[in-house]
């Protein structure tokens, strides 16, 4: 019978499987966006690493698209624009 793969382990596999998933992101990337909210992760038990890399990696794929940074710029300069987007022809057609 073979043994269950320890949180480390585990932890190890969804970080294969994210950087397979979504090339373009670096570890540090899924690292700070998964752990966001922690504060200091020094005392953080694998199990709760564990928790935050499976949430993390379960709500990227129920994202089905994960912006890129360009992406994101744009967004956020619509928001800054918003009046003038409300107002452009386009949104009363």
């Amino acid at each position: 019978m073979s043994r269950k793969p320890t949180p480390y382990n585990q932890i190890l596999s969804i970080l294969h499987e994210l950087h397979k998933g979504f090339p373009n992101y670096n570890m540090g990337r899924h690292i700070a966006t998964a752990l966001d909210g922690y504060g200091d992760v020094w005392g953080v038990t694998d199990g709760e690493l564990l928790f935050a890399f499976t949430k993390y990696k379960t709500q990227l794929e129920n994202d089905g698209y994960f912006h890129t940074p360009d992406d994101l710029d744009k967004i956020v300069k619509d928001g800054i624009d918003l009046d003038n987007i409300l107002t452009e022809d386009e949104y009363y057609e």
